[in-house]
C-alpha cells in the first residue's frame, strides 16, 4: 500500500450517539467571534495579575509554558520512567539532511517502531501535518516535502479507536492535582446504507462535510466505494474538529483511579502544572481504571478545553468552561511567578506564534 491506502476501520468502542452529525454552537461560530470574549477576559486577567503572558510560567521546563511554539519532543524529553512507560514509543528525525532508508530504519529500530507509523511535526497544531505512513517509500515522500532544518516525530501507531483529551491542573503550593475536563474524541466518519457512495454520504453529513473543505488535508479513503448497510467508515487518521471530528464531554470517565494515574505521570515530568494529555484507549472502562491508556502527546498552557465543543453543551456553558480554564492558567502562573519563575516576554511570544503559523502552512497534508 502507498499514500492512498484504505484505512482499516471498525466501529468505535462506544457510539457517539445522536450528536454524531450535529455541530455545537461553538463549532458553527466564526473563530473571530469566539475570540472576542476570550480576548476580553484575557485582558482583564492580564491587568489583574500585571502580566499578559503569565500563563507561560505554568510549565517552566517547556518553551513559553506550552502557550505556543513548543515542540512535542520537549514534553517527552525529560519524562521520568513512569511517564515514559505510559507514552507511545517514538523517535525524532531531522530534515536538516535527509536520512537514507538505512538510517531511518536504524532510528525506528532504536525506538522499537515498525510500519505503519504516525509521523507528525515536532512543532504542530490541530493535527496539521499528521499522517499515517505505511512504508519506507511513503516516509521518504513525507520527509522530502517537509520544511528543512526542522524535526519530525515518528511515533508508534496505536490501533485503539478510543481517544481522549484529559485536561489537568495542579496547584503549585498544595501540590494537589485534578482533572478539570475530559473530552472523548471521535474520528470523522460516515455510516453506509448499501446504496450511496462515500462521497454522497459525506455530502449528506454536515459534520463530515468539513473534511472536504479542510485545508492541508487529504482524504485517505476510496470515495467512490459504496459501504455496506451499517458499515462505519473512518475518514481520517486525525480526530480534529477541523476535519469533522466530534468532541463529547467525558466527565463520567473521571475517577479517582484515573486522576491518581494522571497525577503520577504529571509529577514525573519536570515542572508541569497545567495542560492536556491526549491518549488512546480500548474502552471507557480501561480509561476510567487509570491503567488502560497510552499517551500520544502532551500539550501545555495553550491547549484547549475541547470538551466545551460537545454539541450537547450550549454556547454559554461552553464559554464558562473556557473562561474557567483561562482563570486557572493565570492563577497557576501567578503561583509559579511567586516562586521565582519569569513569564516569557510578549515580543518573544509573538515571534514564536509567527514561526508556528509560517511552518504550519508548509507542512505536508494530514490524512
Amino acid at each position: 500500500m502507498r499514500n492512498g491506502h484504505q484505512l482499516a476501520l471498525s466501529p468505535p468502542v462506544e457510539s457517539a450517539g445522536h450528536a454524531s452529525m450535529r455541530r455545537s454552537m461553538l463549532e458553527r461560530m466564526p473563530t473571530w467571534l469566539i475570540c472576542i470574549p476570550l480576548v476580553v477576559q484575557w485582558i482583564v486577567l492580564a491587568l489583574r495579575y500585571r502580566s499578559a503572558t503569565l500563563p507561560s510560567a505554568a510549565n517552566s521546563a517547556i518553551t513559553s509554558g506550552g502557550l505556543v511554539g513548543e515542540g512535542k519532543l520537549e514534553y517527552f524529553r525529560d519524562m521520568g520512567p513512569l511517564a515514559r512507560s505510559a507514552t507511545a514509543r517514538h523517535c525524532a528525525v531531522s530534515t536538516t539532511s535527509l536520512p537514507s532508508s538505512a538510517a531511518l530504519q536504524q532510528y525506528m529500530d532504536s525506538a522499537a517502531l515498525s510500519f505503519p507509523v504516525i509521523v507528525k511535526p515536532n512543532l504542530g497544531l490541530c493535527g496539521y501535518g499528521v499522517r499515517l505512513i505505511v512504508d519506507m517509500e511513503a516516509l521518504h515522500t513525507y520527509l522530502e516535502a517537509f520544511p528543512t532544518h526542522e524535526d519530525v516525530v515518528l511515533q508508534q501507531y496505536l490501533p485503539e479507536l478510543g481517544e481522549a483529551g484529559i485536561f489537568y491542573a495542579r496547584d503549585p503550593v498544595t501540590d494537589q492535582g485534578h482533572i478539570i475536563g475530559l473530552a472523548l474524541r471521535y474520528f470523522p466518519r460516515v455510516i453506509g446504507d448499501g446504496q450511496h457512495t462515500i462521497t454522497q454520504l459525506i455530502a449528506n453529513d454536515p459534520r463530515a462535510r468539513r473534511l472536504v473543505h479542510a485545508a492541508h488535508h487529504e482524504c485517505a479513503v476510496n470515495n467512490a466505494r459504496v459501504p455496506l448497510m451499517g458499515e462505519v467508515v473512518r475518514l481520517a487518521t486525525i480526530g480534529s474538529t477541523r476535519v469533522g471530528g466530534l468532541y463529547r464531554d467525558g466527565a463520567a470517565c473521571i475517577t479517582p483511579q484515573l486522576t491518581a494515574a494522571i497525577n503520577a505521570i504529571a509529577r514525573d515530568m519536570p515542572a508541569f502544572y497545567c495542560g492536556r494529555f491526549d491518549v488512546r484507549f480500548g474502552s471507557t472502562h480501561d480509561l476510567s481504571s487509570g491503567t488502560g491508556f497510552t499517551i500520544m502527546e502532551v500539550n501545555g498552557a495553550g491547549s484547549e478545553a475541547i470538551h466545551a465543543w460537545d454539541p450537547d453543551i450550549g454556547v454559554v456553558a461552553g464559554f464558562r468552561i473556557i473562561f474557567a480554564k483561562q482563570r486557572a492558567l493565570f492563577a497557576i502562573g501567578d503561583m509559579r511567578r511567586r516562586s521565582g519563575v519569569k513569564p516569557i516576554g510578549l515580543l518573544a511570544l509573538a515571534q514564536l506564534w509567527r514561526r508556528q503559523r509560517r511552518l504550519i502552512a508548509l507542512y505536508p497534508p494530514s490524512n
